[in-house]
């Protein structure tokens, strides 16, 4: 049976191929998104090829404040980012507008499951940049790191009623965000690492780390010493 599920931050590269992993699946989507002429660009070419008709929604998170209000929704996806020298606009994108959304249709899920019995499901995209702060991108990553740790708490508010919560932190991966930034390697193909994560709202997923390897770089890197690390250019 097809879910209704909303995509916030459609155009964004990860969210492009997880909206073509859903729309795969026969999904229903709602793209949101800032740029109109983007979304319905993305939604004709899910429309060609997988037979389907996305709704694509005007969505600025820093300027709109009417959150997207959509009827029996069955599934979100926060997909939304921002990395750059603007303090204020990273907190406030990356965490404070990000934790106000989600907690909106948190609140919507609860009271929708009660009454039909559904089965519901967020994910939020984070980062491995929140796993520890490093003095390259400090800032993007204490908003992550906030991000994950709201999602955890989420995740175990709403366990028992059946609403699953997945948090999802992409290493590198090739988007419009981290295009031309000095350091990168292993970067991941979008379309790939949307299909993951669409896949594991049908897994045991609580934490997604994607690639997978990134979970075990990420070991190594907080497992080194302070006082070495504060050392290094990372």
């Amino acid at each position: 049976m097809a879910r209704n599920i909303l995509i916030l931050g459609a155009t964004s590269g990860i969210a492009r191929g997880i909206a073509q992993a859903f729309a795969k699946k026969g999904d229903h989507l709602f793209l949101a998104g800032r740029d109109e002429a983007e979304l319905d660009k993305l939604a004709q070419d899910l429309k060609i090829r997988f037979n389907i008709k996305p709704e694509i929604i005007k969505f600025d998170i820093e300027n709109n404040t009417k959150i997207p209000d959509i009827h029996n929704l069955d599934g979100v996806v926060f997909a939304i980012g921002y990395m750059g020298n603007d303090v204020e606009k990273t907190l406030n994108i990356n965490f404070n507008q990000a934790v106000i959304l989600l907690n909106y249709y948190a609140d919507y899920f609860l009271n929708n499951n009660k009454k039909n019995g559904k089965r519901s499901f967020i994910i939020g995209i984070s980062s491995v940049a929140g796993d520890r702060g490093r003095q390259s991108n400090y800032l993007y990553g204490s908003a992550k790191a906030g991000f994950s740790v709201y999602l955890a708490g989420l995740r175990n508010k709403l366990f028992k009623h059946h609403i699953k919560v997945i948090t999802v932190k992409p290493g590198f991966v090739d988007t419009a965000m981290t295009f031309g930034l000095p350091g990168m390697f292993l970067v991941a193909d979008p379309n790939k690492i949307g299909e993951k994560i669409a896949n594991s709202v049908e897994s045991r997923a609580n934490v997604l780390y994607l690639p997978w390897f990134w979970k075990y770089i990420m070991l190594i890197i907080k497992s080194i010493p302070e006082f070495i690390f504060k050392r290094l250019s990372l």
